[in-house]
């Protein structure tokens, strides 16, 4: 992608300009998200860096003021994430100006899905994306119940391996509304995952891999809740009395519950919100897989 340099905006006393995010350095995109309290680490960062796209924006003096990514899943559908901007400037319409340059340059037809944080809410609406879950960020130590969830009768839980991937996308596709064959493989290579068969069938998995404070659990997709628990249940004994997160859109039933159970309370919400998406989230009653957490707030 061309950096676009030739488009600025004027911020109180100094001009900002657009450059392409992969040619910014690392350590000022950490740093900006330290700025604004986000847990990302420098490593966090690369991952997102080498699956998705963006621009940042630079003072006169190539200082990094804000940020802004998307992440494409195939050609008609894409998620956006890593909207920051500096503190100092949260007030003066940097935000509106990068999300603008994106929206208008970037996407064509695409399907758009993010997660918006309180402070961005209104600056999404803004912009035509409507409300549509929200989702419960989830975080704790690691508490481990005293018995193994109960894994119904016919079926197998065990390590994911590579050959599995075929099987992990086509599960997927149609919980996510969109197949993100590139993003699973590029999770696997970071992750721990674990997978639930009837045979040689595929009916749920998870993935688990180091971020921020400690790691995060996502994505998990099953056909249930009580599958979804059994693939999750082997990350939360692993990490045991260290922290753990996962974002999910379910508050209620079973499977927030256990996750309540597991020493993981909510910490937080964000909106998930859509432009030309109409997706459903929570419990299916068609029989397809759920995605019961997501793989990152920026990635869905």
């Amino acid at each position: 992608m061309e950096a676009r340099v030739s488009d600025s905006l004027v911020v109180d006393t100094f001009r900002m300009r657009l450059a392409d995010i992969a040619d910014v350095d690392l350590s000022q995109l950490h740093a900006l998200s330290i700025a604004v309290g986000w847990p990302h680490r420098a490593e966090d960062w690369r991952f997102l860096l080498d699956i998705g796209r963006g621009f940042a924006a630079l003072d006169e003096i190539d200082r990094v003021l804000g940020s802004a990514m998307w992440f494409p899943h195939g050609d008609d559908f894409a998620t956006i994430g890593m909207v920051i901007t500096s503190p100092r400037l949260q007030t003066n319409g940097a935000a509106q100006w990068l999300m603008r340059k994106l929206i208008s340059g970037e996407f064509g037809k695409r399907r758009l899905r993010l997660n918006a944080t309180r402070a961005a809410y209104r600056l999404y609406l803004s912009l035509g994306f409507s409300p549509r879950a929200t989702v419960y960020q989830c975080q704790g130590d690691a508490r481990p119940m005293p018995n193994a969830p109960h894994i119904p009768a016919g079926l197998t839980l065990r390590e994911l391996s590579p050959a599995d991937l075929d099987q992990m996308t086509a599960l997927d596709a149609p919980a996510f509304a969109a197949a993100r064959p590139l993003h699973l493989a590029r999770l696997f290579e970071e992750s721990v995952s674990y997978g639930l068969f009837r045979g040689q069938n595929l009916r749920a998995f998870s993935m688990c891999r180091r971020f921020g404070r400690g790691h995060v659990i996502g994505p998990v997709t099953a056909l249930n809740e009580e599958e979804a628990i059994a693939v999750l249940h082997p990350h939360v004994t692993a990490h045991a009395g260290t922290f753990l997160r996962l974002d999910t859109h379910f508050k209620t039933g079973t499977f927030a519950n256990f996750v309540q159970q597991c020493g993981l309370p909510v910490f937080d919400t964000v909106t998930t919100m859509t432009l030309g998406e109409h997706a459903d989230y929570g419990p299916s009653e068609d029989g397809e897989a759920m995605v019961f957490t997501l793989a990152s707030q920026s990635m869905g």
